[in-house]
């Protein structure tokens, strides 16, 4: 595969990585947060085109029908948490989910990652090598979700409730996304 379709390729796999980089980098910015959630968001996508193309045409069937419905609950499930966050009383929002932690973490990074794994399967299909495309797959994915995160820190921080109210919006759109495409 050209490097040019594996940039393209990259990139496209990487918006779901930019746009959540960016919902939760409105609200969780602090440098350990976006280095794990950049770290983690490209691990996963480095490593689930491999595990497609190993698992090859036995994945791609449940990749294919069932991804994009796990996805969508986990998405919806933190989006959903994010917005009930924002609108609770001050003490709540202190004590707010980070989603850079725990099994939100890994929620969110396998949520962004999912298709990767399909893309994997699918090289395995037509014998394509995966080793070059997943390293630079992930390490697009990491760098979108940095400068994403980057980005969010930009925003002014009056806006305070209404990032996480609206970076809880965008996690549900990406879901919708991902079971209506």
């Amino acid at each position: 595969m050209p490097l040019l379709e594996v940039l393209a390729l990259a990139v496209a796999l990487g918006c779901d990585a930019f746009a959540v980089g960016l919902a939760v980098g409105a609200v969780h910015r602090a440098p350990r947060q976006v280095f794990r959630l950049s770290f983690h968001f490209g691990l996963f996508q480095f490593v689930m085109p491999l595990a497609g193309w190993w698992l090859g045409g036995r994945l791609s069937i449940f990749a294919r029908d069932y991804a994009p419905w796990i996805a969508f609950a986990l998405l919806l499930f933190i989006g959903g948490k994010m917005i009930t966050d924002s609108l609770g009383p001050a003490q709540a929002r202190a004590a707010r989910l980070d989603p850079t932690k725990g099994w939100s973490l890994a929620a969110l990074s396998l949520a962004t990652s999912i298709d990767a794994l399909g893309v994997g399967a699918s090289l395995g299909l037509v014998g394509q090598e995966v080793l070059l495309p997943a390293m630079v797959i992930g390490v697009v994915a990491a760098g979108m979700t940095l400068a994403a995160m980057k980005l969010a820190g930009l925003l002014p921080s009056r806006l305070g409730r209404r990032l996480g109210l609206i970076g809880g919006l965008v996690l549900m759109g990406v879901a919708l996304k991902l079971v209506l495409a």
